[in-house]
C-alpha cells in the first residue's frame, strides 16, 4: 500500500492538468449514504411502496410530487454533513495546480471545501427552479415553503430541484465542459464510483493520456488501461499522501 501511495503522490506532483472524476464513494466518508453498495439507498426497504431508485425519476416526480418530496427531504438532503479529507485535499491542491473536479454527487461538498473548478454532472441540491416561470430558489428557500409540495409564490408552478433525475438528459454544456477538461488532462483520477451510471460513465473514454488512477473500495473495470489502482476509501488515501 505504501508504495502505491508514494506512486500516487509522485504522479500528482508531476502532473499539471489533473481531473478528478468522483462518485458517491467520495461523500460516504462525510456520512452520506451511497446508492448501489450492499448498504446503499437502493438496497433499503422502501417506506413508500415503490423502490427508491424509481422514486428518483422524472415520471415519479410529476406523478407523485408530494411523496417525492417526503423521500427527497429525508434521504437526499443530509443534515449536518461536512466536507471530508478528500474534498479538502482537492481544494488545497487546486491552489497549486490546474485541478478540475467532475462529480456525480449533488451535495455541494466540493465547493464548501473550497474547490472552484467543479463540474456537477447531475446538478445540485443547493439550486431549485420553478418549472413554470424559472424563478430560482435556494435550498433554504425551498425548505421554508410550507406544504407537502413547494409551489412558486410568484406563479404557483412546482419548484423542482436542479438535479438530474432518471429519464432526464444531462445538460449539454456540462457534458461539453467535462469532455474538454478530460481531454486536456495529463492525470485522470477516477474515485468512489461504480461507473454504472450512463452517460456519466461514458465520459471516461474521452481521456487521451496514459495516467489513469483508480481509487475505489472495490476493483473497478474502466475503459482503457490504468497505471495504478488503490482499493481504499478516497479520503484515507489522500490523508496518507500528506504524511509522506
Amino acid at each position: 500500500m505504501d508504495e502505491k501511495i508514494k506512486r500516487l503522490k509522485y504522479l500528482i506532483e508531476n502532473s499539471n492538468h489533473i481531473v478528478f472524476f468522483g462518485g458517491a464513494g467520495v461523500s460516504t466518508e462525510s456520512g452520506i449514504k451511497d446508492f448501489r453498495s450492499k448498504d446503499g439507498l437502493y438496497n433499503l426497504k422502501s417506506k413508500y411502496g415503490r423502490p427508491y431508485e424509481e422514486m428518483l425519476s422524472h415520471t415519479y416526480f410529476y406523478e407523485h410530487t408530494d411523496t417525492f418530496y417526503k423521500f427527497y427531504k429525508e434521504f437526499m438532503l443530509p443534515k449536518g454533513v461536512k466536507p471530508n479529507y478528500a474534498h479538502k485535499f482537492l481544494a488545497e491542491l487546486e491552489k497549486e495546480k490546474d485541478v478540475t473536479v467532475i462529480t456525480q454527487n449533488i451535495d455541494g461538498l466540493h465547493q464548501e471545501a473550497g474547490s472552484k473548478n467543479v463540474i456537477e454532472l447531475h446538478g445540485s441540491i443547493l439550486r431549485n427552479h420553478c418549472d413554470r416561470c424559472g424563478e430560482f430558489y435556494s435550498l433554504k428557500d425551498l425548505l421554508d415553503i410550507k406544504g407537502d409540495i413547494p409551489y412558486c409564490p410568484k406563479c404557483h408552478g412546482i419548484i423542482k430541484p436542479d438535479v438530474v433525475l432518471y429519464e432526464e438528459p444531462l445538460y449539454e454544456g456540462v457534458i461539453e465542459s467535462a469532455i474538454y477538461k478530460i481531454m486536456q488532462a495529463d492525470l485522470f483520477i477516477i474515485a468512489g464510483t461504480s461507473l454504472r451510471v450512463y452517460p456519466a460513465s461514458g465520459l471516461v473514454r474521452y481521456y487521451r493520456g496514459k495516467n489513469i488512477v483508480v481509487i475505489n473500495k472495490e476493483h473497478l473495470d474502466v475503459i482503457g488501461d490504468y497505471i495504478l489502482e488503490i482499493n481504499s476509501p478516497v479520503g484515507e488515501v489522500f490523508f496518507k499522501i500528506k504524511d509522506l
